[in-house]
């Protein structure tokens, strides 16, 4: 993703697909704000959660932040959290086609040039969720430029690029321990697949606004968000202050970002 202070003209809309409230902010909202604030088009689909909880308000909060417009939300359950969404399956338990259908849906309607999501791993910590996000987004954002599949979404489009938010091995010096010492995991990138680093420094208090839009994780100790919250504003500013990504080519067209 090149640099924006110059942003070419008709850059391209941005989709971002995340898991959680909040996985918007800490892994791609540095670029969500840099493109709104280029003048592109930019959203968020996030897959669990009830529009009516107070997570949702949260994400309106953050994303708002991020100039990303309104929540575009699916309304599954939480792996863990039952209660995220009362009376709806968990995301994980969401038939694959039927999780398909569902993004495809937002894809159509929206018509990015990129779409973001979390990378195989399911980003540092590896959440079930986040899996699942990834394999779904992958699966749709092919599947939303075939007129033959999920005929009811809409017309086809086709994004660029897929860009999958990561780490590298050497970029999680910091990071790293703070993750281990509440009993996450840290999964990590090689940093030869890392295609795209991002200097996010000119939108950071965009993106740590958003983060502490999420309010309800903040006050929580062992989320990210309230890991981060307790650090040193140099240590935390070092930690979020740069993007990475893993680039997957989709189509010639619309591909810069």
């Amino acid at each position: 993703m090149p640099d924006a202070q110059a942003p070419p003209p008709g850059r391209p809309a941005l989709l971002a697909v995340f898991a959680h409230p909040d996985d918007e902010a800490l892994s791609a909202g540095g670029v969500l704000a840099r493109h709104a604030a280029a003048g592109a088009r930019t959203a968020v689909v996030t897959t669990t959660w009830a529009p009516d909880s107070h997570r949702a308000a949260e994400l309106a909060d953050a994303v708002g932040i991020l100039g990303a417009g309104r929540p575009r939300m699916l309304g599954y359950a939480d792996h863990r959290l039952p209660e995220s969404a009362p009376g709806r399956p968990r995301w994980c338990d969401v038939p694959l086609d039927t999780a398909i259908a569902h993004l495809v849906a937002h894809i159509r309607a929206f018509r990015p040039g990129i779409v973001v999501t979390h990378d195989a791993y399911g980003g540092l910590t590896g959440h079930p969720d986040h899996r699942y996000t990834h394999r779904v987004t992958t699966l749709a954002v092919h599947a939303a430029g075939l007129e033959h599949l999920c005929p009811g979404a809409g017309p086809p489009w086709q994004p660029g690029a897929l860009y999958l938010a990561t780490h590298p091995h050497s970029g999680v010096e910091e990071l790293g321990p703070l993750l281990t010492g509440t009993g996450k995991a840290v999964l990590s990138a090689p940093d030869e697949l890392v295609t795209t680093t991002v200097d996010v420094r000119p939108w950071l208090d965009r993106k740590w606004n958003a983060v502490l839009a999420h309010r309800s994780e903040v006050r929580r100790g062992r989320s990210l968000p309230g890991v981060l919250a307790r650090l040193p504003a140099g240590t935390r500013d070092r930690i979020l202050s740069t993007e990475h990504y893993t680039r997957i080519p989709l189509h010639e067209r619309q591909e810069q970002t």
